[in-house]
């Protein structure tokens, strides 16, 4: 759901609820327009001359005219540069307390031809006398080049409030970008200009609909070099333009590639991660923290519907999944079994009896997932209204009073999740769902949203924020405050159920936000653009450290056609968040909607599903421990093939399965061009050797998915039992895999295995890492 515009709110809440969100944006308005400090002339400032430098623990501070520069190697590698005393904390992105990584005391600021340098494991910095900064690999290669920053200060606010920067770099001409969160239009991402301020698009989106619910300052450059990550430690609203490099007919005659960072706030400071592509997200994963890790049941299928209307209508379509022989692992309650809208309420007339709904669905291995929304109903009596007026845990105007805004259960109060008070209470709120017997959450509507017919439809710029105890207002608080949902619900549940990993997922977050959960697609499209689109988003995400998400298969809006919802759910069964779901005016999403011939196919897809369980929960354990996404671009492992760097319409699962999904209508076979390597049609057991372009077989029964020779997976037997599927390495080579089990639930530590095969007399054997049966019954495939 959304604030799609006013003629829709109208239409779902009536003509009342449209006025008061005319009201609510004049209101937003004229606050703005009275709070927020006015700009007065812009004079540019920009570094100045260098004049000294003071090496410290893993760097050092160059002092230039008019400001200085902080840089600092992190242990691991990470390269934290820092302008006008930026430090690497306070940051809502950074994991844990302190001040940041420990610095690596091995690397030193120490002078250069023209400036300074730093040395490191991983990387080179230098700085020049006029404050450009370079970041290299250790045998010199230039990956980044940063030109001396600028700041504007219209405001002349004593804590820089107002203070405007841009920073213009330069990368490689063959250099490619991908992340800023989620992005349509990806997963390489185009030149271009891209916002960096979450937002409802107010309606369902495409590939050209730009920006959306989650915005991150990270982007991850792959070029011929290597690979970097740099992310931009602000908060605030901001633009990232990205230009293409043209290369010339010799050395010295490219057009390198350009970025620039302009942001209207916040420090001007910025990490830089090199290596490899697992190198990389291993790094930004261990600042700014490992992923959440699923429960198993949440790997499976999921069924939600914004119009299920009653308790009988879910038990109705479970029934159907289990009479058509479709397994299902979830069912998603949406904001219609609230009381009105309301927030932690049920529909007693519609849903008279959730626990034991929630109890009879459980005993058939089905949990259920609440909505969880910010917006508290302003009602005197209500619970949670009351509850947030006692602790003070509602947004103010600098005037103290209650900041309001229309969402769906009309005037609305929002908790200021930048206050860690009101992050304990609303986290003991989640005590409400649980005893309703919901297994999990997701937060919607948190960008946060307030229903507007013009302007920007959130808080007002002006609102204010505890930040921390800092203080502040929305222009710095707005990107944040999801993730400070995220955070108390994550830590409200784990509070509230110690023995039990929270599930939780939310449609904006920011950086960092891996650490709660996942996420989804929002409001995408229904369409084949729309199908396209939602694979960009995974992608994208994914290379920001937010390994678990997926898209509203069939997507939200529309009624598909048979073929799109079948492509649609055939892709979703290989994402990690495998959810249908849609719009209450979007039609229905069983598979038995939409034919016998759908329905035979899709229940492959889920039987595929169910069988690939053991491999899926692998992946999120290793996502866990190195924060490799489960779904990875196909150039993951080549990132020097320039070819698969274009690719954005098939994906690696794991290191092991390629898949290859159908984009366009009428299409039973697609051309696609594989890594390096010899890989099998898992379908025909063809063999293909990458580099090379191959066309595929796509019939409507199935998509293509190859696995790569050598490749050891965990899938489930017949019996339900986990077995290895190992794909002959090729003659005089070695395969290997790896398996994680463990407790399903709970924080119990896994079990991880290694396995190797190899020939031995004409045939493929496979043993534990260090010798020893396997002690999994076998199956080798591509060995005739």
């Amino acid at each position: 759901m959304n604030a799609r515009d006013l003629l829709q709110s109208v239409r779902m809440a009536g003509s009342a609820d449209g006025r008061r969100a005319v009201r609510s944006a004049w209101r937003r308005q004229r606050i703005d327009t009275r709070d927020l400090p006015r700009q007065g002339p812009e004079r540019a400032r920009v570094p100045g001359e260098a004049l000294d430098a003071e090496p410290m623990p893993g760097g050092g501070v160059v002092r230039f005219s008019r400001s200085r520069l902080r840089v600092r190697v992190a242990v691991g590698g990470a390269v934290f540069c820092g302008w006008d005393g930026a430090a690497p904390e306070p940051s809502y992105a950074l994991a844990g307390e302190g001040a940041g990584p420990p610095a690596d005391g091995r690397a030193v600021l120490e002078p250069d031809k023209d400036g300074w340098r730093v040395v490191s494991e991983r990387a080179t910095v230098l700085i020049s006398r006029q404050g450009a900064v370079e970041i290299r690999t250790p045998g010199g290669l230039l990956l980044r080049r940063e030109l001396p920053p600028r700041w504007w200060d219209p405001t002349g606010q004593p804590d820089g409030s107002g203070t405007r920067w841009a920073q213009r770099s330069e990368v490689a001409a063959d250099a490619r970008v991908f992340g800023l969160g989620g992005r349509p239009g990806g997963p390489r991402l185009p030149a271009g200009s891209y916002r960096l301020w979450n937002t409802d698009p107010g309606g369902s989106f495409g590939p050209g609909d730009d920006p959306l619910y989650i915005t991150m300052p990270v982007q991850l450059v792959v070029a011929d070099a290597g690979c970097h990550l740099i992310f931009h430690d602000s908060t605030w609203d901001g633009r990232v333009t990205l230009r293409d490099g043209e290369e010339g007919a010799g050395s010295g005659h490219d057009r390198p590639g350009g970025c620039e960072v302009r942001m209207d706030g916040g420090p001007l400071r910025y990490w830089v991660i090199a290596g490899t592509p697992a190198r990389v997200l291993a790094g930004w994963t261990a600042l700014t923290g490992r992923p959440a890790l699923p429960p198993r049941w949440a790997l499976g299928h999921h069924h939600s519907r914004w119009g299920f209307g009653s308790g009988q209508e879910v038990r109705r379509v479970v029934a159907g999944y289990r009479e058509h022989g479709l397994p299902l692992s979830v069912v998603h309650l949406d904001i219609d079994h609230f009381d009105g809208h309301r927030v932690f309420t049920v529909d007693r007339r519609n849903f008279p009896d959730l626990p034991d709904l929630a109890a009879e669905l459980a005993a058939q291995g089905v949990r259920l997932v609440s909505i969880v929304d910010p917006a508290v109903k302003a009602e005197p009596g209500l619970a949670a209204y009351d509850g947030g007026v006692a602790v003070d845990a509602f947004v103010r105007d600098a005037r103290g009073e209650q900041v309001r805004g229309v969402v769906w259960p009309g005037e609305a109060v929002f908790p200021d999740f930048t206050d860690p008070g009101a992050r304990t209470w609303w986290g003991g709120l989640y005590a409400e769902r649980l005893a309703q017997g919901f297994a999990g959450v997701w937060h919607d509507m948190n960008e946060p949203v307030s229903f507007a017919p013009f302007g920007d439809p959130t808080l007002p710029r002006s609102a204010r924020h505890a930040l921390e105890g800092r203080g502040g207002d929305h222009r710095e608080a707005h990107n944040v405050y999801a993730l400070g949902m995220a955070r108390a619900g994550y830590e409200g549940l784990r509070r509230l159920r110690p023995e039990q990993r929270p599930f939780l997922f939310s449609r904006s977050g920011w950086a960092g936000m891996q650490r709660y959960g996942g996420s989804w697609s929002g409001d995408v499209a229904t369409g084949w653009e729309g199908l396209r689109a939602s694979l960009a988003l995974v992608l994208g995400l994914g290379l920001c450290g937010v390994p678990y998400s997926g898209p509203d298969v069939g997507g939200f809006t529309g009624t598909p056609s048979p073929e799109l919802y079948l492509r649609w759910f055939q892709m979703g069964a290989y994402l990690p968040f495998f959810r249908t779901h849609s719009a209450i005016f979007g039609g229905r999403r069983e598979p038995w909607e939409f034919g016998a011939e759908v329905l035979g196919h899709a229940r492959e897809s889920l039987a595929g599903r169910m069988r690939l369980l053991p491999y899926l929960e692998t992946l999120s354990h290793v996502a866990r421990s190195t924060g490799a996404p489960y779904v990875r671009p196909l150039w993951w492992g080549s990132p020097g093939d320039r070819a698969l760097r274009e690719c954005g319409d098939a994906f690696l699962l794991g290191d092991a399965l390629l898949v290859a999904p159908v984009m366009r209508p009428g299409s039973v076979a697609r051309e696609i061009r594989l890594p390096r390597g010899r890989w099998y049609d898992t379908a025909s057991g063809a063999a293909y050797r990458g580099r090379g372009q191959v066309r595929l077989d796509a019939p409507l029964a199935r998509i293509p998915v190859l696995a790569k020779a050598g490749s050891i997976l965990p899938v489930a037997g017949a019996d339900g039992e986990v077995e290895l599927e190992v794909w002959a390495p090729a003659e005089g080579r070695t395969g290997s895999g790896v398996v994680f089990t463990g407790d399903p639930e709970g924080w119990g530590a896994p079990r991880m295995e290694r396995f190797v095969s190899r020939w031995v007399d004409g045939e493929v054997v496979v043993e534990r890492d260090g010798g020893g049966e396997p002690g999994y019954r076998v199956r080798v495939r591509g060995a005739a």
